[in-house]
């Protein structure tokens, strides 16, 4: 028992005397954002929000009372079949997620250029598990689109407002 504990001791002073530092929510350097050209009910602003939710950055409806605006220019999940028997079903599908987006001021100053984020994931499909692949599908694109929000915070982290 004292020899695990030394060992976890020294193994965490290890890892804090390289460096080692789990990742922090971004930084973000602007107070206000107001998002566009999400469809109503979009699970991709949906959990943009929630994130942005635990930041100081306030939401705002109107663009032009916003210092930066995130203009989505598509936001759409679609599934292809990629693996098929000769009897015509389906055992492989490809699940994809893709978003564009730009990142500009009221004025019109584009910041950050359109920007495409595409995320696949290959599924395994058996007609005799029907009900599991569904949820499994489904929880596949909810972390599909974490996986995209996380990369939208990290760009949305690195803007920098223009000086006046």
């Amino acid at each position: 028992m004292h020899r695990r504990l030394l060992l976890a001791s020294a193994l965490g002073a290890a890892l804090a005397g390289c460096g080692f530092e789990l990742r922090r929510e971004p930084e973000l350097q602007f107070r206000s954002l107001a998002l566009q050209g999400f469809k109503p009910g979009s699970p991709f602003a949906a959990e943009l929000r929630r994130q942005l939710a635990r930041t100081q950055v306030q939401l705002l409806e109107d663009p032009n009372k916003a210092e930066l605006v995130l203009e989505a220019k598509r936001d759409e999940r679609s599934k292809n079949a990629v693996v098929s028997t000769s009897a015509g079903q389906v055992r492989e599908w490809q699940l994809k997620l893709n978003v564009d987006f730009l990142i500009r001021t009221p004025g019109m100053d584009i910041l950050l250029p359109r920007t495409e984020l595409r995320i696949l994931r290959d599924m395994n499909y058996t007609e005799s598990q029907a009900l599991a692949k569904e949820q499994e599908e489904a929880s596949l694109y909810r972390a599909m689109q974490s996986e995209a929000v996380a990369l939208l915070m990290r760009r949305l982290a690195a803007i920098r407002l223009p000086v006046n």
